[in-house]
């Protein structure tokens, strides 16, 4: 989580970091900085959900550099929520934040809120560089301080925790890694690059001891407390440290709170001195609490502290060496978890709130920008993470996790604390075996990713974990959802509905394909035979799309479809103009491939441009943020069901500027075709995908995602709107011309 005012005051303070030329190593990254920082820092857009292509070109070109350089990069992402809750107080007021910030955007204000695909864009294009990477089960910090400790190589990241860390192979900050300037000849290319050793801070309070640095980080944090608590402490300790400052920090005074907090414990030789003195602030008697229990402050600083321990070896190193098992973490809180869960979970191939939701019975939905006044985007997805959390709790009878079924059943009373009560058993049933395992995956390429602090929402009550409403003999499982309700965090308690196909999580990978996609197509309400003329990198993206016409609300506008699906065809022609790619893949007669170039940078022309004064379409806006939730939803389902559809180019797949722009085109009363003009291949795909996600999105369809659901909070039965025009011919002949699209290869896959 960082410690509070530590990186100001080392970058503030030039002598504490070294000048280095890195090549030639080995380097640790933290992940999810990194994405963090490539996105934020480079200008791409936010304000219109994102330009994944834009992220992943630059993505691709650190990697690039790192390569040239003779950099071996290893990936470390965290996970999901910590399983102790002593950070989750910190997230909701994170997600609050992100929430008005979300809002300012849309109003043409400042604010930073990351698009919501861009954690599964950064790891589909890792996989496809053959980057090594590892999703931890939660915070990663500790695991990569331990994985570079072992390796005796740098860290990367912006995370002021390690400058607490002591790392022999040092620190490099990201802000002052200068990766997109080479220095160097060809053959002895480095990146110019500062580095920080816990050494070297130490030196200047006057020989500190190290092992006071990790007091220091949980001293300026909130983990052993309420705010309260820590604001109260460091009064006190402030005031110490002007009786006891300046003999070992330079003969000065402090300039700012952690520099005066460094300086006062400099003057202790060990960290149990140094505890025993803020117990004695703090009118604790040996480390008991105000009433003489145990376990007071000093003891929960000391557990705070462990967490910058490091041990010899690290889990991590094995994974990276070998792969074949998933590193079981301390405290993770996946031991419940199926072998072959794990093993996703670590791949990267199982999102964040799919692992949460199981281990936690809770997800954090992930804020976008959009219109603040109607409901949350995440809204029009809730039956997929229903599906989800249904799937979740069909285990074995003897591997039933504890609040999901079974004959003990975990409740939650006043101020979060657990009952046990009598209750029914499980839905879990036997899975149908059969399938390879595992034998989805190879069907193309694979990606995995929280929302609103309604303020007042307690600590107890957000901590509160699994709802069950008994009904009879049987409880109804409920999973806490922390969403937007217009500008605040809002808790919702949202049933699990368990597929009607029965499956079982425990031996899920045992199932056939068929099997798989038969769950998957039955929870977005689509026939699989609506699907027999789409290729198959692309029949997610039309299924998902067919789902968000039927669920979305505002009902989606024929310019949004359309301008969707424009934006789908140009990162078709994108994805074929990338260096090396091949075009054999289309066989339309007489394929002009200049001609499709021609057509892409039509469409590409269309985008809106930075500085254009012209104000965000929030009508869009929020339509779009639904397609994309429910995109972000199918995916961690696809992926819980070890890709019975392979999952999208992401990085061509959604370009928020470009959708934008088309949709800008449209309603100014423009035709789509007339951006088509000469690609033989593009207005093909264009009409033909138009007309199979109508199909998909049917209302009529028997296997209609709102049928048999029971209540999801929100009205249907509205009229929808259907285009007409040339996007509404009849199939048998967008069919007939779609099969020219397919290669080989696809038309014979059975699925």
């Amino acid at each position: 989580m960082g410690v509070q005012g530590l990186t100001t005051f080392v970058e503030g303070n030039r002598h504490f970091l070294q000048d280095v030329r890195f090549r030639d190593s080995r380097l640790v990254i933290d992940g999810c900085s990194l994405y963090f920082r490539l996105y934020f820092n480079h200008g791409l857009d936010q304000q219109h959900g994102g330009d994944y292509d834009d992220f992943a070109r630059l993505l691709i070109r650190f990697l690039s550099a790192l390569a040239a350089c003779n950099i071996q990069p290893y990936v470390v992402l965290d996970g999901g929520i910590d399983p102790s809750d002593k950070k989750f107080h910190t997230l909701r007021q994170r997600l609050q934040s992100k929430i008005r910030e979300g809002d300012r955007i849309s109003h043409g204000s400042n604010g930073s809120v990351l698009p919501i695909l861009t954690r599964s864009v950064f790891i589909q294009i890792l996989i496809q560089r053959g980057v090594p990477l590892v999703q931890c089960p939660a915070e990663a910090d500790r695991e990569i301080a331990i994985l570079a400790h072992q390796w005796n190589c740098p860290v990367l990241t912006n995370d002021s925790d390690f400058y607490i860390f002591d790392l022999p192979g040092g620190y490099l900050p990201l802000s002052s890694f200068q990766w997109t300037n080479l220095n160097g000849k060809a053959s002895d290319r480095y990146i110019s690059a500062l580095r920080y050793t816990t050494n070297s801070l130490c030196h200047w309070f006057g020989g500190m001891n190290r092992e006071l640095l990790p007091l220091c980080a949980v001293l300026t944090g909130n983990d052993y407390g309420t705010p309260k608590d820590a604001e109260t402490l460091l009064s006190r300790l402030d005031v110490s440290t002007l009786g006891r400052g300046g003999s070992k920090g330079k003969g000065r005074a402090p300039t700012s709170r952690i520099e005066g907090l460094l300086v006062w414990l400099s003057s202790f030789s060990s960290s149990v001195e140094a505890l025993e003195e803020v117990s004695r602030l703090m009118g604790e008697e040996g480390g008991m609490g105000k009433r003489g229990q145990k376990g007071g402050l000093s003891s929960k600083l000391w557990a705070g502290m462990q967490e910058y321990s490091i041990t010899p070896q690290s889990s991590l190193a094995r994974w990276f060496s070998a792969g074949k098992r998933a590193p079981r973490l301390q405290a993770s809180g996946l031991a419940q978890l199926p072998e072959w869960l794990l093993q996703a979970a670590a791949q990267g191939l199982l999102p964040p709130f799919v692992v949460d939701a199981l281990v936690m019975r809770r997800a954090l939905l992930i804020p976008q920008v959009e219109n603040s006044k109607l409901p949350s985007s995440h809204c029009s997805a809730r039956t997929i993470r229903q599906a989800v959390y249904g799937i979740l709790q069909q285990r074995g009878q003897d591997n039933v996790p504890r609040g999901w079924g079974g004959s003990v059943q975990q409740l939650r009373g006043p101020g979060g604390a657990a009952q046990a009560t009598r209750g029914g058993r499980g839905q879990g049933g036997k899975g149908r075996g059969g399938g390879n395992r595992g034998g989805s995956r190879a069907q193309g390429i694979v990606s995995p990713t929280q929302q609103g602090v309604n303020v007042g929402v307690s600590n107890e009550q957000a901590t509160g974990g699994a709802i069950m409403h008994a009904q009879g003999s049987a409880a109804q499982i409920c999973v806490e959802e922390y969403d937007r309700l217009e500008l605040n965090l809002k808790k919702n308690e949202v049933e699990a509905h368990p597929p009607r196909t029965p499956v079982c999580l425990d031996t899920l990978n045992q199932a056939s394909v068929a099997v798989r996609l038969g769950v998957l197509l039955e929870v977005l309400g689509v026939k699989e035979s609506a699907l027999s003329t789409v290729p198959l990198h692309l029949r997610l993206a039309v299924t998902v799309t067919g789902f968000w016409l039927r669920e979305a609300t505002p009902t989606p506008s024929q310019h949004q479809l359309q301008a969707l699906v424009l934006g789908m065809v140009y990162g078709e022609l994108s994805w074929n103009n990338q260096p090396g790619a091949t075009h054999h893949h289309y066989a339309v007669p007489q394929l002009n491939w200049a001609a499709e170039r021609n057509v892409r940078a039509v469409l590409d022309q269309q985008r809106v441009r930075r500085g254009e004064r012209r104000g965000l379409d929030i009508g869009g806006a929020h339509s779009f943020s639904q397609w994309q939730a429910c995109l972000w939803s199918v995916l961690g389902l696809d992926e819980l069901l070890l890709l019975p559809l392979p999952e999208p180019r992401l990085s061509w797949f959604f370009s928020g500027t470009l959708v934008h722009g088309l949709l800008r085109y449209l309603k100014e009363g423009r035709a789509a075709e007339s951006l088509l003009a000469g690609g033989s291949l593009s207005g093909q795909l264009y009409f033909s995908l138009l007309d199979a996600v109508r199909n998909c999105g049917s209302k009529a369809h028997p296997f209609s995602s709102s049928a048999g659901r029971g209540k999801t909070g929100r009205g249907r039965g509205r009229k929808r709107r259907r285009g007409g025009g040339r996007g509404a011919q009849g199939t048998e002949e967008i069919d007939n011309r779609f099969a020219l699209l397919m290669n080989e290869e696809e038309s014979d896959d059975d699925c």
